[in-house]
């Protein structure tokens, strides 16, 4: 079994309280004593030993980048495309995927599974090649939702496109040129959004393959927005549709 590195106190914590085996946890001799207690509990908790090191040992092992706090655990695991419907039938819900169509920045995929949970999101399904996977960087950026969003990873979009639609999922692309407005996105069918590569958007074969095309009206200079924002922008809909005032 592959091992990573989880760095910092949020990451660390939420990893504790996962599934996820932790092997050990590091913290910094003269770490703070309110943050250190918190460690402290959350591991005694999961019956994980915590080390007191020096910062030179810390810096070592992460290139000086740690807040103090570091955890040697299980590699990440990724779900299976089945593992995401089971998800959606076990809440009784409409599926509801992320599709991600060569994200490469790592801050932005962490960024997209922190919305991807707080808006209910089922799953997040990436490809082996040409995008970033689940890293260290990546769970940072994630804030700890890395441990709460199953994510799928496939050798080809379009193939997984093609299979979603056999099981009755819409599936709604993005385009400056998209046919539809985002909000006239409807939260209660089975979807999945596509969004595209930051610089290039989305590939022209997946875009073929997208039901329809939603686009997110500007009035600014800027022409585009960065994917993760365009995609919470996009996510939040759906949920607003899902989850109404008042219910």
């Amino acid at each position: 079994m592959s091992k990573e590195l989880i760095i910092g106190k949020n990451p660390v914590l939420e990893v504790l309280a996962s599934k996820r085996e932790v092997y050990s946890v590091s913290i910094l001799d003269k770490l703070n004593k309110k943050t250190a207690d918190e460690i402290y509990e959350a591991a005694q908790a999961k019956g994980v030993v915590v080390n007191r090191v020096s910062r030179g040992k810390l810096d070592s092992l992460t290139n000086g980048r740690h807040q103090g706090i570091i955890a040697s655990v299980e590699g990440y695991a990724y779900a299976s495309l089945e593992d995401l419907f089971d998800l959606a039938e076990s809440k009784d819900e409409q599926p509801f995927f992320i599709i991600l169509d060569e994200i490469e920045d790592p801050h932005n995929l962490g960024a997209i599974l922190r919305t991807a949970d707080a808006t209910g999101a089922h799953g997040v399904i990436i490809p082996k090649r040409r995008a970033v996977g689940l890293t260290q960087s990546v769970a940072k950026a994630s804030t700890g939702a890395i441990e709460y969003i199953p994510v799928v990873q496939v050798t080809n979009i379009v193939q997984t496109i093609k299979q979603l639609k056999e099981r009755y999922v819409w599936i709604v692309g993005t385009s400056k040129e998209g046919a539809e407005d985002y909000r006239t996105l409807d939260g209660e069918t089975a979807i999945a959004l596509v969004i595209g590569n930051e610089g290039k958007g989305i590939s022209k074969l997946v875009l073929e393959n997208c039901d329809w095309t939603v686009s997110l009206p500007m009035i600014g200079k800027i022409p585009s927005l960065n994917a993760s924002v365009a995609s919470s922008l996009l996510m939040y809909e759906i949920y607003r549709k899902r989850y109404p005032l008042g219910e």
